[in-house]
């Protein structure tokens, strides 16, 4: 039951806390407060009571009724505040009423997107508000997509609620040049999610498909809204090329299986022709971009019938014009995999050494995991070992630091590699 409760609050809060934004623009951290109220009393009452009808509608009335709480407190405070000042009372501008007539749940929600990502928000702060507010992220997961201590991201969330109040929330969708811009901070924030979705950073899970299918959800519904955005379809295409994968990620008793290993006849083939086949227009109408290069490596990877048949020269020729175009100590760990597929290992590790030491990956255990499989391919087992080892200290994943002790264990035994770095 606890899990039925936590995948409906994580479909519905979000529409519920657009509605409720809607009816009171101007008080968004407090609508946002409120919700949380609301998802905490049905944590305790729907597995008890049983669950509603209307989730959203239930929510929203909880909420409505928090949020009515607030709000008489602060009227009467500013009255109290104002009569010592003067006899005039002077309670906050009068909530604007519910607009029955307005927009349907997915713009509610698209137009909630747009709202947590206000220009007067720096870029960090517009993506951990939307994480929070809109895909429901706790505050330690968000803190550990943006590799931050978690007091850091509570300090940034909360700052960021009080921003938006003061300069005002415009519960709508921005056009212009104002939009364009906060498109690219929307994308971001659904590929966060989506990621965390697909590699569970902690926990028992290798995937989390709540999360994947709801950003999935959200990007298909930006794409109708925004068709000329090529960054908008390169997104689409890339989370459907590597969703199509999700069923074969995973063994029955839940440990994770690497790309190489995985069954192929179990990836999603129509997932895979949707990707495509956007990938291929997308490029040919925009050209490069970030999310459209990422979504042209993912093709050549969902096209191959295997490991040894991937288009490795390829693929490093696209990780080079990424490194271009978006930089980052990801896409180049990325680029020291498919190095070492085109020129053997020892060129992998020496990219890898680029940025073996760079801040944003010191608490990632993907250094250490792509080190592994590179020493592996290297014939050096028990530094590969090591390295396992070490990765599986760093990550907070169940399924992954049992995976990466086996590989440990595996590789330290004679006739124990087999060589081929995996992916997920």
């Amino acid at each position: 039951m606890a899990v039925v409760v936590e995948e409906l609050l994580r479909r519905s809060a979000p529409r519920a806390l657009g509605l409720l934004t809607r009816r009171h623009p101007t008080q968004f951290d407090h609508c946002e407060d409120a919700m949380q109220e609301a998802q905490l009393a049905a944590v305790v009452q729907w597995p008890r009571d049983g669950v509603p009808d209307d989730p959203v509608a239930w929510l929203l009335t909880v909420a409505t009724r928090r949020l009515q709480d607030v709000i008489r407190s602060e009227s009467a405070r500013h009255r109290r505040e104002a009569v010592v000042v003067a006899r005039s009372a002077a309670g906050e501008p009068a909530v604007p009423p519910a607009d029955e007539a307005g927009p349907g749940d997915t713009d509610d929600t698209l137009r909630l997107l747009f709202l947590c990502c206000h220009p007067e928000l720096s870029p960090q702060a517009q993506a951990a508000l939307t994480l929070r507010a809109v895909g429901g992220l706790t505050t330690a997961e968000i803190a550990r997509a943006f590799l931050v201590p978690e007091a850091t991201m509570s300090q940034r969330i909360r700052r960021a609620k009080q921003r938006v109040k003061e300069v005002g929330g415009g519960f709508r969708m921005p056009v212009g040049e104002e939009g364009a811009a906060r498109v690219q901070v929307v994308l971001q924030v659904l590929y966060l999610i989506f990621n965390e979705g697909h590699t569970a950073s902690s926990g028992s899970n290798v995937v989390r498909p709540d999360l994947t299918a709801w950003a999935l959800r959200l990007v298909r519904d930006l794409h109708r809204a925004l068709p000329q955005e090529g960054e908008v379809a390169g997104l689409l295409a890339l989370m459907l090329l590597t969703e199509a994968r999700r069923d074969a990620r995973s063994a029955p008793d839940g440990a994770l299986v690497p790309l190489a290993d995985q069954d192929r006849t179990r990836w999603d083939r129509d997932a895979i022709a949707e990707g495509v086949a956007l990938v291929a227009r997308t490029l040919e109408r925009f050209g490069p971009g970030p999310y459209r290069v990422q979504a042209a490596i993912a093709a050549l990877h969902a096209e191959a019938p295997g490991v040894a048949e991937t288009d490795w020269p390829q693929i490093l020729m696209l990780y080079r014009i990424l490194e271009r175009i978006a930089p980052s100590p990801v896409v180049t760990l990325s680029r020291s995999v498919a190095t070492a597929m085109v020129h053997g290992p020892l060129a992998g590790l020496e990219v890898l050494a680029e940025v073996a030491d760079d801040p944003a990956l010191a608490q990632n255990h993907r250094v250490d995991t792509v080190r592994a499989h590179l020493l592996e391919l290297a014939d050096r087992p028990a530094e590969a070992g090591a390295a396992y080892e070490a990765a599986a200290r760093r990550t907070e994943s169940d399924p992954e630091r049992r995976y990466l002790l086996a590989q440990a264990e595996r590789v330290r035994q004679p006739g124990g590699s087999r060589g081929g770095p995996a992916r997920r």
